[in-house]
């Protein structure tokens, strides 16, 4: 696999900062931000999209309202490069594709490019009342579903025929004065045809223009499906799908970031990074704010040091577009301690979010890191020291950056189902200006720009991560370089310094 740079990654929607990408290369030229970010993280309602804030995709051609390639071509004169997302499990019901299907029917050379639901499952059930095949529970009880019901969305062709389409996420249907419906939704698509495995091919090589040099997989395990197995994550399915994927890649030098979410128990980052993968980290968020729960660093330095000692190479993160990962933190912490960590967040404003309407089978809480952390400047602080040094490529979500709190207005005006909402305030021009005065928001940045720029941080570095009760530490060296942290997650005090030839300096203190 292609090796990405080690430096820090900005994490934004192209309108997060400023109200389009132009503005955030802006705020990037500032003297207080350059040099401090290598890669941005550009979330995909920078292409044509229509759903779900640039997850349902239209096409990857750019949405010239946000981001233009004149935009693309500043960050790459900036040095930064671009980490994006491939959309593998699904497309719009508004994508030319799908579009033709509903048109043309049986005659689109699209017929096959999505998934007949009726079809895939015939033999393995009866048809409903509504003309939908319901499968018999020998097959749905290997099942995972996102939603209550059965993943499909009914839609009707321009003959009037209708027909059932497997679609795992999100779905919208409206009617116009006429009764005619209008659709919105992801529409699953079939893998094994070869229109849409070119369709992979053609978008890899459009991303990798755009300047990706880390493409996210997103939702890449519901992708593979097949009679008689589970519908997320079956083996070897998923595992052969990723290794048709990499073959598609590898002649663009793009490095594949499998996005799944599971328990630790389940060790399925553990396979992915034996197969040479990169590896989201998304056990850090959860263990951080554990470590504050509890005055303990001893569980967070034994998962930086399983990382160490394995070699695997991470991508971590504090906040994020989604919420804090709570259900990956299942075998790596007791379940009273998960649960106690959820009864915190919530006390302090989290959003619950339980997976499709089912209790007890939680997912992730819906907060701002820093509205996690009580709104404690000095706790903010010290989680970033923590993210910059573990081990791993460090993404650094733009409202953590500013210290933004949850965004309740945000939340009411997306409604039902906007819960991520509070998490995605999009930011002014004006606020970002007056949040670059904040004192913990400079202090953040001198911690990036060390991070940038320190050549301790290496992907060879030799790092060692330690704990003994609330006292926690971590140093990076190489180079003829060391970097040093030093915290207790009591106090939340810390000292970062960095020694060389010319002896040593203190970075940080508090």
């Amino acid at each position: 696999m292609a090796m990405c740079n080690m430096g820090p990654m900005l994490n934004a929607y192209p309108d997060s900062l400023g109200g389009a990408l132009g503005q955030a290369v802006e705020f990037l030229k500032k003297p207080e931000v350059r040099g401090t970010f290598s890669s941005f993280y550009v979330l995909p309602s920078l292409f044509h999209s229509d759903l779900d804030r640039g997850f349902s995709i239209v096409d990857y051609g750019l949405e010239e309202t946000l981001c233009t390639r004149e935009d693309l071509k500043a960050l790459e004169g900036l040095g930064i490069d671009l980490k994006l997302d491939f959309i593998l499990n699904h497309l719009s019901v508004q994508s030319p594709q799908f579009k033709d299907l509903l048109e043309k029917g049986e005659a689109s050379p699209y017929k096959d490019f999505f998934i007949d639901w009726n079809q895939f499952w015939a033999g393995c059930g009866e048809i409903d009342e509504e003309g939908v095949l319901r499968p018999r529970e020998e097959y749905l009880k290997k099942m995972f579903f996102r939603k209550p019901g059965l993943p499909v969305l009914v839609v009707e062709f321009a003959d009037g025929t209708k027909k059932p389409y497997w679609n795992t996420f999100y779905q919208q249907v409206d009617k116009d004065e006429a009764g005619r419906a209008h659709y919105l939704g992801q529409m699953d698509l079939n893998i094994r045809s070869p229109l849409v495995k070119d369709f992979y091919r053609e978008t890899l090589e459009k991303l990798s223009g755009y300047g990706a040099r880390i493409v996210r997989l997103d939702a890449f395990a519901y992708a593979p499906k097949e009679v008689g197995a589970k519908n997320f994550l079956n083996e070897p399915g998923t595992w052969d799908f990723l290794q048709e994927l990499t073959d598609m890649a590898r002649p663009y030098g793009v490095s594949l970031l499998p996005e799944i979410h599971a328990s630790y128990k389940e060790g399925t980052y553990r396979t992915i990074a034996q197969k040479g993968y990169m590896v989201y980290d998304f056990f850090l968020p959860g263990l951080l704010l554990d470590a504050f729960q509890q005055g303990s660093g001893e569980d967070l330095a034994r998962w930086a040091r399983e990382v160490i000692e394995s070699g695997m190479r991470t991508v971590n993160m504090l906040g994020c577009h989604d919420g804090i990962p709570l259900l990956d933190l299942q075998g790596l912490l007791p379940e009273e301690r998960i649960q106690g960590l959820i009864d915190t967040l919530v006390k302090r404003g989290g959003f619950v979010k339980d997976l499709h309407g089912a209790k007890n089978v939680y997912y992730q809480v819906n907060a701002t890191y820093y509205s996690a952390l009580g709104e404690d400047d000095r706790r903010m602080l010290l989680s970033r020291a923590v993210q910059l040094f573990m081990p791993g490529k460090p993404q650094v979500w733009y409202l953590d950056l500013f210290m933004g709190k949850n965004d309740y207005e945000a939340m009411a005006r997306a409604g039902a189902g906007g819960h991520k909402e509070i998490n995605r305030t999009n930011l002014s021009a004006e606020d970002i200006e007056a949040a670059l005065e904040n004192d913990a928001v400079q202090a953040q940045l001198r911690l990036l720009r060390l991070r940038a720029q320190c050549p301790a941080f290496q992907w060879d570095a030799q790092v060692s991560v330690s704990a003994r009760g609330s006292a926690f530490e971590a140093r990076w060296r190489a180079q003829g370089a060391e970097a040093r942290l030093q915290a207790d997650f009591e106090t939340a005090g810390f000292t970062v310094s960095v020694s060389g030839p010319q002896g040593t300096e203190i970075v940080m203190e508090q």
